[in-house]
């Protein structure tokens, strides 16, 4: 194993090139090596050049004129963009004196990627850790989270039972050798994708269309990513902020609480770590075709080739996207459309992780339907991408709007000991920057306790 400093600060994960060029050079070296610690150094959106790892969207997919830019988490260590936030979480806890090597045990409530994000940083950094998450994920979450040695506590149901996870582990943080990196309420998961992932979709269009950004599409699991949506306001400010929900659960729409299959997404609450205040739009997506679209860009080469995209492209997409990506996607098509985008502007999306945790997502669906020959992938080409519309939108930019979302918020975490006064807090952007400014504070102290 090499030897490392403590881990990077949130300016080395925005810009790697700020790494000491030893370091950069030897985490570049051992990518392969996932289980070296040097990797905790890779825990950024760059490819080894510097740029941003990220596709524009053949226009013959998405069928509309503005460019569709998409950040590709698989590029990260562990396979999903969740690693910075699991890593953020236990850094801090680590320079504040929270978290103790030797002593504590780091609980991971998530349905999948953060909990693998868990696993794989308590790996590197020698802390024992939990992962709970719903018993009714796909197998290969599980089986990299345990291979990356942490123990699963597995709690009934779907990504739809998240708060059954939430529970659980206020349950276990009874125990005082437990630490929880709760992705859903702690602030480092904001301050990771405001700076990290926020400055990346920034860089991510330079040279595209405008180089400015029109709207920024995510789906909020623990909200994190939405985050991104507050410094491209700072730079952008004309910039919408969509939030996709699952047709099946639309809790921030209309308090729906259903079941559905769309992995990372929608978990029947509004996160305490979602800045209500930057998001403009609410957008829901059909579960069923966001799996439908991931068996087409997965299997369907041919049949997007007749359809006018490249086959290099069709080709180079087959491995990069989850379900979520897809949902992703499809809510970058559908607001592109709502807000008339031309080919000079950009819509920017993240894709989590990509194909390597979802084989058994289509194993799944071929099961459901009698055929899924070319005929079948054809019509959803045309369903699923070129026929995505404006339906099921909301307009959340209006204070009454918002309010409802609060409302929704005050619902979800005074029952875990929050104060009506911190969730009001809430109402004002100045908490929002003052939460992200620590990030300057906490670069300091793990670049001291490198020095020690």
């Amino acid at each position: 194993m090499s030897k490392i400093p403590f881990g990077p600060t949130y300016d080395e994960m925005a810009y790697p090139s700020h790494i000491d060029p030893k370091i950069r050079k030897e985490a570049l070296k051992n990518k392969e090596n996932e289980l070296d610690p040097i990797n905790l150094f890779n825990i950024n959106w760059k490819s080894d050049s510097g740029e941003v790892h990220k596709l524009v969207l053949p226009k013959a997919l998405t069928g509309v004129d503005c460019n569709i830019v998409v950040l590709l988490g698989k590029y990260f260590p562990s396979g999903s963009h969740k690693v910075g936030p699991a890593y953020s979480t236990l850094i801090e806890g680590c320079v504040d004196q929270t978290i103790i090597p030797g002593k504590h045990t780091i609980l991971g409530p998530s349905t999948g990627n953060f909990g693998i994000g868990v696993s794989y940083i308590c790996n590197l950094m020698k802390y024992d850790s939990i992962v709970i998450m719903p018993d009714n994920m796909s197998k290969e979450r599980y089986q990299r989270i345990e291979r990356y040695g942490a123990k699963l506590d597995l709690t009934p149901g779907t990504e739809s039972d998240v708060i059954l996870t939430l529970e659980r582990t206020f349950e276990l943080k009874k125990n005082p050798k437990n630490r929880s990196l709760a992705q859903f309420e702690l602030l480092p998961n904001y301050r990771f994708h405001r700076h990290v992932t926020g400055n990346a979709c920034v860089e991510a269009v330079k040279g595209i269309g405008n180089g400015r950004i029109a709207c920024f599409a995510s789906a909020p699991g623990s909200a994190g990513t939405l985050a991104a949506g507050d410094h491209i306001k700072k730079i952008f400010p004309e910039a919408k902020v969509a939030a996709l929900e699952p047709y099946e659960c639309s809790t921030l729409m209309n308090g729906g609480r259903g079941q559905h299959r769309i992995e990372g997404i929608g978990d029947k609450m509004c996160t305490l770590i979602h800045n209500i205040l930057n998001t403009d739009f609410i957008a829901l997506i059909k579960d069923e075709e966001s799996v439908q679209g991931l068996k087409l860009i997965h299997d369907g080469t041919d049949i997007l080739v007749e359809n006018g995209v490249d086959r290099l492209d069709a080709l180079a997409m087959k491995e990069l996207f989850g379900v979520s990506g897809i949902c992703n996607i499809l809510g970058a098509i559908k607001m592109a459309k709502l807000l008339k985008l031309g080919p000079d502007d950009n819509v920017v999306t993240i894709a989590t992780d990509g194909f390597d945790r979802y084989e058994t997502v289509l194993v799944d669906l071929n099961k459901r339907y009698l055929e899924t020959e070319d005929f079948v992938l054809r019509r959803w080409f045309r369903d699923v991408f070129l026929k995505a519309n404006t339906d099921d939108i909301a307009d959340y930019r209006l204070v009454s709007q918002k309010e409802k979302l609060f409302k929704q918020k005050e619902k979800d975490w005074l029952k875990f000991g929050y104060s009506q006064k911190y969730l009001d807090s809430m109402k004002d952007m100045s908490f929002w920057d003052s939460e992200y400014q620590k990030i300057y504070h906490y670069d300091e102290l793990i670049k001291k306790m490198r020095e020690d």
